[in-house]
């Protein structure tokens, strides 16, 4: 499928083609989250009906999600693909900056836990030897 990408050479600009509108992210954190129908995100999001089926669509084609047969055989009901699931540390990175910049500090807000009930703890990327990595220690290496 050919696309008309925004920076044909930046995977960051590439992903948010893909998935860098505030709809498509919430549909695959909700997704993440044990969403399967169309009723499920529309009342999770509150989103309009019209963009959900477009979102949905795009998030389909572009292979993060995929239908599949509900039990009943009534509708159809979304996953996540492998795809789709490889954005948890996205979601869970945002999620973490948001608990750190978008609240006020005694702002009460939804916490991600593990299996155990513990607060998931902060993603941070690192080198090998699990030093830090941050944009000061860090460049991006273009083609030629």
């Amino acid at each position: 499928m050919e696309r008309d990408w925004t920076d044909p050479t930046c995977p960051v600009a590439r992903t948010l083609d893909l998935v860098g509108d505030r709809w498509s992210l919430l549909i695959v954190r909700d997704a993440m989250d044990g969403a399967r129908s169309f009723t499920d995100f529309q009342q999770r999001t509150g989103i309009a009906r019209n963009i959900l089926t477009d979102r949905l669509r795009k998030l389909t084609a572009h292979g993060l999600l995929a239908q599949v047969e509900a039990p009943t055989g009534r509708r159809r009901l979304y996953t996540l693909t492998d795809a789709g699931k490889a954005l948890f540390p996205v979601i869970v990175t945002l999620r973490q900056w948001g608990e750190h910049h978008a609240f006020e500090p005694d702002e009460t807000h939804s916490i991600l836990v593990d299996t155990s009930g513990a607060p998931v703890p902060a993603l941070l990327p690192a080198t090998p030897d699990g030093a830090p990595l941050t944009s000061d220690t860090t460049s991006v290496r273009r083609p030629a």
